[in-house]
């Protein structure tokens, strides 16, 4: 019987030997496993003769699986704030493990011959790629150059803002509010009396004032309103207030209350679920029949509770007839 073996590309055991990587479906695994990886090795064959540099953004960490390598793989080169596209799968494909690894990945599974070649970058080719990344890195640093040299010539905006010139439409509007409606002509605000007390306080003008509607004021007979200088009520203590006085339940209202919330998860069916605790019982009050308390047979205590219970009917029946 031949030895159990482990297909990564079609993710299960087999036990046919070499013969599993004939069949249907591993070779279906295998074409779209290659199928995955091929236009990103095509857009990356692009870039060997015209490398493209790019400010770096988080997208760039973007990153392929490489079935020959059995591992993830970068798409781009990134170093501080620079990217060059396709710098990592170029540098990848061209490495000395990688052609190893694709070697082996062909020979155990049996693909195509012709294929091979395309997820393989020679060092003729990558040699080329850095010379192009250098022209393309050249290049970028120009563009960037202009672009600074425009921002720079450009005059800012808010400079000149300060210029007397900008301040003939603030003086027509200013000249027009003479022109404003009689009632907002109002009285000078009366001093107040802080401002006599020598603080070393910053008058910042008469604020405008808004018009609200009136509503009488009702002021307490010998107490009077905020308005004549009396405390406002939500200042003033209270008069039933004492300082010995608990705020909430004590500490056995709580306890009550907790044995309450315990007792509403029992079963309200259950036995003794209606007997009232604070009531007072007797000495008495354990049951006098089956004789649970007492020694000796079970007869015994059977006949026993038939002799009182006949002796308690007679009893019974003499008081009504007397």
């Amino acid at each position: 019987m031949a030895l159990a073996q482990r297909c990564p590309l079609c993710r299960q055991t087999f036990f046919c030997g070499r013969g599993h990587v004939y069949s249907r479906k591993h070779r279906r695994q295998l074409q779209a496993a290659l199928d995955r990886l091929l236009p990103q090795v095509e857009a990356a064959r692009k870039a060997v003769r015209s490398a493209q540099v790019a400010r770096y953004v988080p997208e760039h960490e973007r990153r392929c699986w490489c079935p020959c390598c059995g591992c993830e793989v970068r798409l781009h080169l990134s170093h501080g704030t620079l990217t060059v596209l396709h710098g990592g799968l170029l540098e990848h494909l061209a490495s000395p493990e990688h052609r190893k690894a694709t070697n082996r990945f062909w020979w155990e599974n049996k693909a195509e011959f012709q294929m091979k070649e395309k997820f393989l970058i020679s060092p003729q080719e990558y040699a080329q790629f850095k010379k192009s990344m250098v022209k393309g890195l050249d290049s970028y640093e120009e563009k960037e150059d202009e672009v600074i040299k425009e921002s720079q010539a450009v005059p800012d905006p808010e400079e000149g803002s300060s210029a007397p010139g900008s301040w003939k439409g603030t003086t027509s509007q200013v000249a027009s509010t003479s022109q404003w409606p009689s009632y907002l002509d109002l009285p000078p605000a009366p001093e107040l009396d802080w401002m006599e007390t020598g603080q070393p306080l910053t008058f910042i003008g008469h604020q405008g004032f808004f018009f609200l509607p009136h509503f009488p004021l009702q002021d307490t007979p010998g107490v009077g309103n905020i308005h004549s200088g009396a405390t406002p009520p939500w200042m003033a203590p209270e008069e039933h207030s004492s300082g010995n006085q608990p705020i909430g339940p004590s500490y056995e209202e709580f306890l009550k209350e907790k044995e309450k919330q315990k007792l509403k998860k029992l079963p309200p069916d259950r036995v003794g679920a209606n007997f009232d605790h604070s009531s007072s019982t007797s000495v008495g009050w354990l049951p006098s029949f089956g004789r649970v308390w007492n020694n000796g047979r079970r007869w015994q205590s059977r006949h026993q509770f038939k002799t009182e219970a006949a002796a308690r009917n007679k009893q019974q029946s003499k008081k009504k007839v007397s």
